[in-house]
């Protein structure tokens, strides 16, 4: 299975890490979704899947911090680098569209969708995206999506129906991963809860 990602020219593996590599060293903070995760889940921990990890940026941070983590990423360069700077971790190259980890890991406190991971799946997998992702969530797990919101690419009525459809009922919303309040715009953050 292909994505739009796959169909992108954007750079992969090491050289799409030395950009979050330049922020950092210029003293910007690059772990507004893990700051996020965490900041739900709180003291009760649990395990996290960081679907459509990449390089491994959030997967890394929230182990760092404690959680038991899995990422799952189609993208054979960009699992390499996860894989280089984190080879404790458990990466799984697979695609979204129909994820199954297995019944034994499918009781995520929380699963997060980082990066725009939603608007680079296939147009039309949408809801069997969410729908995987649901299924692998612990009951009153957390899935966790920020995406850009622009023409011609999933917006968020349609990213609300496939939800809900999930059975994952809107916990909150906001512009950003810092929980600026969301009253339109090209961005947003949406947590839901799995009944």
């Amino acid at each position: 299975m292909t994505s739009r990602w796959d169909r992108g020219g954007g750079a992969r593996g090491d050289e799409y890490d030395e950009q979050w590599r330049r922020l950092a060293a210029a003293g910007h903070e690059i772990h507004g979704e893990a700051d996020l995760v965490d900041g739900l889940l709180g003291d009760t921990g649990g395990a996290v899947l960081d679907a459509g990890c990449g390089t491994g940026r959030v997967a890394i941070e929230l182990a760092r911090r404690g959680y038991e983590m899995v990422g799952v990423d189609l993208d054979p360069r960009m699992l390499a680098t996860a894989r280089a700077k984190a080879p404790e971790l458990d990466w799984v190259e697979a695609d979204l569209d129909g994820l199954d980890l297995g019944p034994a890991r499918r009781n995520f406190a929380a699963v997060v969708a980082a990066g725009n991971v939603m608007i680079f799946v296939d147009p039309g997998s949408e809801a069997r995206v969410v729908a995987s992702l649901g299924r692998h969530l612990a009951p009153g797990g957390l899935l966790i999506a920020g995406f850009q919101l622009s023409a011609g690419r999933l917006d968020l009525e349609a990213y609300d129906a496939c939800a809900q459809a999930a059975g994952l009922g809107l916990e909150h919303r906001w512009a950003t991963w810092d929980r600026k309040p969301f009253r339109g715009g090209d961005y947003a953050v949406s947590v839901r809860r799995a009944g």
